[in-house]
This record gives C-alpha cells, structure tokens and sequence, in this order.
C-alpha cells in the first residue's frame, strides 16, 4: 500500500521523465520561456525533451557549430546571459532559428566519464534583469542531479545498507 501524499515525490521511471520533470520545474520555479535538455552528436545538437513542448519539439536538430551552448561549454561565454546581445559569443549567433534568443542560460550534461552528453538550457525571448542570474544555481543543481541519474546504474539500497 502506498501511503497517501507521496505520489508527488515517487521516484521517476527513467532518465527521460526526469528530464521532463525537470524541465517542468524549472519553467514553473525559474520561468524563462523555454527549457530544454539536448544531446550532442557529432557535429548536430538534438532536442532530447522541451518544455512547453509546443515551441520546439524533441528530435528536433541544429548545427552544434552555431549553438548558444557550444560557446557556453569550450568557455567563450558564461552559463548565463541576461542579454545575449552584450555578450559577443553569443551576439555573434543572432541568426537564424536561434536569432530571438534574447537571454539565456545553459548547464552541461555529460556521462560518468565526464564525456558531455549535452546541455540543460532556458531560452528567453526578451532581456532578463541582471537579478535573474542568481537562479543559476538552482539550474546547475538541477542539471547535477540528471547527471548523477545518466551516470548511476547502481542498484537501490536495501534495508541492511540503511543501518
């Protein structure tokens, strides 16, 4: 029997619902317009999971070489940017299908062996206030823990190891 109140706090069944889930909370606790979570593979950076899913769908596919979080993860542009515009890296990238991205913030995702897997991002369409940074924690935190879920395949702990 499953205690009443806890449905809310039951364990994800897999890495993508996590992912969701993840994305969900950081639209409702953080805002911003849209949150993703990609994948890079070879030289394209595909949509894993999007929240609302309605402004890009997964499997969508861009060029890695154009990207926000190329420039992000080889350190030519910070985690966040309250205004992409201000920040050359990531004004110089204003084009195209990522020309209305007007702030920003992207977290890596990489494998057990620190190989990157991708990127967690939120994506405004307007300037964010320089206060809006201070949630950068919490993203790096979020993308930490679906970074522990991509490396982990350790079994639950039974009752005897919580003695």
């Amino acid at each position: 029997m499953v205690p009443s109140g806890v449905a809310d706090v039951a364990p994800w069944g897999d890495w993508l619902s996590a992912a969701e889930g993840a994305l969900r909370f950081l639209h409702g606790y953080v805002g911003w317009d849209l949150w993703v979570v990609t994948h890079v593979e070879d030289d394209r950076q595909i949509i894993v999971r999007s929240f609302p899913e309605s402004l890009v769908r997964p499997g969508t596919e861009l060029p890695w070489a154009q990207s926000f979080c190329r420039q992000m993860i080889e350190g030519n542009a910070p985690r966040v940017a309250t205004v992409t515009a201000a920040v050359p890296a990531y004004a110089s990238r204003s084009y195209g299908s990522i020309r209305d991205i007007a702030a920003y913030v992207g977290v890596p995702l990489v494998t057990r062996d620190l190989e990157l897997f991708g990127t967690l991002c939120g994506i405004a369409f307007r300037a964010k206030p320089r206060s809006a940074s201070r949630e950068l924690p919490v993203v790096e935190h979020t993308a930490r823990m679906l970074n522990t879920l991509l490396a982990t395949d350790l079994p639950a702990p039974t009752r005897t190891d919580l003695r």
